[in-house]
């Protein structure tokens, strides 16, 4: 089994308005300049777009010096206003003590403001959370919740930390076939872990009739993928004949 480390996801995004445009504009010439104090004009003015985006150039130090606490002050304006992946964002600081001090029960509000807006990112941390009971008491009922809706969403790091509860049966009776199914779904996607354990799943015929040359497919794609226990595992299915 296998550590799953929560997904950070992090995106630049924009609004299109009149000045948001100028903004856009100005921002893929490079100017940043420009499209801080737009941003900013904007931010003033409780515009929770432009407050989001100053986060990120904070955040990110694109076109400003990195600096978290200003991230941290403009993602709290937007977040205050519902911005969802500003409030995702303030998620992540808290969560890994990202430019503040750990604290994972302020992780977990502003994950849960952000998964209840059908977040799939906020909504696999979210149940990152109850499982590894971080700021909550541990629920493998309600991370499983957490889980299947943002898989349903086709968020691949929940589908595979679902594939890993169905695998060892961890919150929820072991099922080798729903931990395929889960698996597959992830692996299609490129997720390196889901890869790697379907190609486990194929060697010994959990869940499915044993297939080294299908082992050895996952195993391929997973060290495609950097992965260096898959690469030895398909070297070795290739010696054998595989």
């Amino acid at each position: 089994m296998r550590r799953i480390i929560a997904s950070l996801g992090i995106a630049f995004t924009l609004s299109f308005g009149a000045t948001l445009e100028e903004a856009t504009i100005a921002y893929n010439k490079g100017d940043y300049q420009t499209t801080k104090t737009i941003f900013e004009d904007l931010a003033s003015k409780g515009d929770a777009t432009a407050q989001y985006n100053l986060g990120v150039m904070y955040d990110f130090g694109k076109g400003v010096k990195q600096d978290y606490f200003k991230a941290k002050e403009w993602y709290e304006k937007a977040a205050n206003q519902g911005h969802v992946v500003a409030q995702f964002n303030l998620g992540v600081m808290y969560d890994f003590g990202k430019g503040v001090r750990q604290d994972y029960s302020k992780a977990k509000e502003w994950y849960e403001k952000a998964a209840v807006q059908g977040l799939a990112q906020a909504q696999n941390n979210l149940g990152n959370m109850y499982r590894d009971r971080l700021g909550v008491k541990q629920d493998y009922f309600k991370a499983k919740e957490w889980y299947e809706k943002a898989a349903n969403q086709g968020e691949s790091q929940a589908q595979y930390n679902l594939g890993v509860m169905y695998d060892f049966g961890k919150g929820v009776k072991q099922d080798y076939f729903k931990a395929i199914k889960w698996y597959e779904k992830a692996a299609n996607q490129g997720h390196v872990n889901a890869q790697y354990n379907l190609g486990i799943m194929y060697v010994n015929g959990y869940g499915v009739k044993q297939d080294y040359f299908k082992a050895k497919e996952y195993f391929g794609k997973a060290c495609d993928n950097k992965d260096q226990d898959a690469c030895r595992n398909y070297k070795i299915l290739n010696q054998q004949g595989y």
